[in-house]
Protein backbone atom coordinates (compact mmCIF):
# COMPACT_ATOMS: atom_id res chain seq x y z
CA UNK A 1 0.00 0.00 0.00
CA UNK A 2 1.59 3.47 -0.91
CA UNK A 3 2.58 5.80 1.84
CA UNK A 4 1.19 3.63 4.02
CA UNK A 5 4.81 4.39 6.28
CA UNK A 6 4.92 6.39 9.42
CA UNK A 7 7.28 8.85 10.20
CA UNK A 8 10.10 8.49 12.85
CA UNK A 9 9.46 9.85 16.17
CA UNK A 10 11.79 11.03 19.10
CA UNK A 11 11.58 8.79 22.24
CA UNK A 12 10.09 11.83 24.24
CA UNK A 13 7.05 11.79 21.72
CA UNK A 14 6.63 7.95 22.12
CA UNK A 15 6.62 7.65 25.68
CA UNK A 16 3.71 10.53 25.39
CA UNK A 17 2.13 8.46 22.69
CA UNK A 18 2.41 5.53 24.94
CA UNK A 19 0.77 7.41 27.86
CA UNK A 20 -2.00 8.94 25.69
CA UNK A 21 -3.09 5.72 24.11
CA UNK A 22 -3.30 4.19 27.24
CA UNK A 23 -5.74 6.82 29.02
CA UNK A 24 -7.92 6.73 25.81
CA UNK A 25 -8.22 3.36 25.97
CA UNK A 26 -9.43 3.66 29.51
CA UNK A 27 -11.76 6.45 28.04
CA UNK A 28 -9.74 9.64 28.98
CA UNK A 29 -8.09 12.21 26.83
CA UNK A 30 -5.24 13.58 28.50
CA UNK A 31 -4.55 17.00 29.09
CA UNK A 32 -1.06 18.16 28.65
CA UNK A 33 -0.76 19.77 32.38
CA UNK A 34 -1.38 16.02 33.14
CA UNK A 35 1.99 14.73 31.97
CA UNK A 36 4.86 14.18 34.11
CA UNK A 37 7.05 16.57 34.56
CA UNK A 38 10.11 15.46 32.34
CA UNK A 39 7.80 14.61 29.56
CA UNK A 40 6.78 18.60 29.34
CA UNK A 41 8.42 20.61 26.75
CA UNK A 42 6.95 23.92 27.42
CA UNK A 43 5.54 26.24 30.51
CA UNK A 44 2.26 27.00 29.06
CA UNK A 45 -0.15 24.67 31.36
CA UNK A 46 -3.18 26.73 30.32
CA UNK A 47 -3.60 26.84 26.71
CA UNK A 48 -3.71 24.11 24.12
CA UNK A 49 -3.80 21.34 26.39
CA UNK A 50 -5.24 18.95 24.08
CA UNK A 51 -2.06 18.85 22.02
CA UNK A 52 -1.59 14.89 22.34
CA UNK A 53 -4.94 13.24 21.01
CA UNK A 54 -5.51 9.55 19.69
CA UNK A 55 -7.35 8.81 17.12
CA UNK A 56 -10.69 6.99 17.59
CA UNK A 57 -10.86 4.38 14.51
CA UNK A 58 -13.81 2.91 16.15
CA UNK A 59 -15.61 5.51 16.02
CA UNK A 60 -18.24 6.78 13.76
CA UNK A 61 -16.99 10.47 14.30
CA UNK A 62 -14.36 11.37 12.09
CA UNK A 63 -11.21 13.15 13.35
CA UNK A 64 -10.70 15.97 10.70
CA UNK A 65 -7.54 15.77 9.09
CA UNK A 66 -6.04 19.73 9.33
CA UNK A 67 -2.59 21.07 7.55
CA UNK A 68 -0.94 21.03 10.82
CA UNK A 69 -0.51 16.99 10.56
CA UNK A 70 2.59 18.32 8.30
CA UNK A 71 4.31 19.47 11.35
CA UNK A 72 4.27 17.00 13.63
CA UNK A 73 1.79 14.10 14.53
CA UNK A 74 1.14 14.47 18.00
CA UNK A 75 -2.83 15.30 17.07
CA UNK A 76 -3.26 11.90 15.69
CA UNK A 77 -2.12 8.90 17.44
CA UNK A 78 -2.38 5.50 16.46
CA UNK A 79 -4.60 4.10 18.95
CA UNK A 80 -2.81 0.50 18.77
CA UNK A 81 -0.91 0.80 21.47
CA UNK A 82 1.44 -1.98 20.06
CA UNK A 83 1.83 0.42 17.22
CA UNK A 84 3.05 3.26 18.97
CA UNK A 85 3.53 5.72 16.28
CA UNK A 86 1.31 8.61 14.58
CA UNK A 87 -0.73 7.93 11.58
CA UNK A 88 0.60 7.44 8.13
CA UNK A 89 -0.07 9.12 4.95
CA UNK A 90 -2.27 7.00 3.57
CA UNK A 91 -3.90 6.46 7.31
CA UNK A 92 -5.08 10.11 7.17
CA UNK A 93 -6.17 9.95 3.59
CA UNK A 94 -8.48 6.85 4.67
CA UNK A 95 -9.84 9.31 7.23
CA UNK A 96 -10.56 11.80 4.94
CA UNK A 97 -12.31 9.43 2.46
CA UNK A 98 -9.66 9.70 -0.56
CA UNK A 99 -9.74 6.03 -2.28
CA UNK A 100 -6.31 4.03 -1.57
CA UNK A 101 -5.45 4.39 -5.13
CA UNK A 102 -5.23 8.07 -4.95
CA UNK A 103 -1.21 8.76 -5.42
CA UNK A 104 -0.27 11.89 -3.63
CA UNK A 105 2.90 13.69 -4.81
CA UNK A 106 5.84 14.98 -3.43
CA UNK A 107 7.26 14.97 0.37
CA UNK A 108 5.60 12.48 3.69
CA UNK A 109 5.11 16.30 4.60
CA UNK A 110 3.55 17.72 1.57
CA UNK A 111 1.49 14.54 1.50
CA UNK A 112 -0.12 15.49 4.82
CA UNK A 113 -0.21 19.30 3.95
CA UNK A 114 -2.25 18.10 0.58
CA UNK A 115 -4.79 15.76 2.64
CA UNK A 116 -5.03 18.70 5.39
CA UNK A 117 -6.29 21.19 3.15
CA UNK A 118 -8.34 19.41 1.06
CA UNK A 119 -12.21 18.73 1.29
CA UNK A 120 -13.30 15.15 1.66
CA UNK A 121 -13.79 13.67 -2.12
CA UNK A 122 -17.10 12.53 -0.20
CA UNK A 123 -18.28 15.49 1.30
CA UNK A 124 -17.31 17.29 -2.12
CA UNK A 125 -19.67 14.73 -3.85
CA UNK A 126 -22.35 15.63 -1.71
CA UNK A 127 -22.17 19.21 -2.01
CA UNK A 128 -21.91 18.62 -6.40
CA UNK A 129 -24.64 16.82 -6.53
CA UNK A 130 -26.62 18.99 -4.15
CA UNK A 131 -25.72 21.97 -6.52
CA UNK A 132 -26.37 20.39 -9.35
CA UNK A 133 -30.08 19.48 -8.07
CA UNK A 134 -30.32 23.93 -8.37
CA UNK A 135 -28.71 23.96 -11.45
Amino acid sequence: MPDHVSRPHRKHDLEIYRIAVTHKNNGYNIKYNELPKRLKTHKNETGFLDRFKVVNFASANSHTIIAHIAKDGHYYIHPDLKQNRSLTVREAARIQTFPDDFIFEGSRTSQFRQIGNAVPPILSKIIAETILRFI
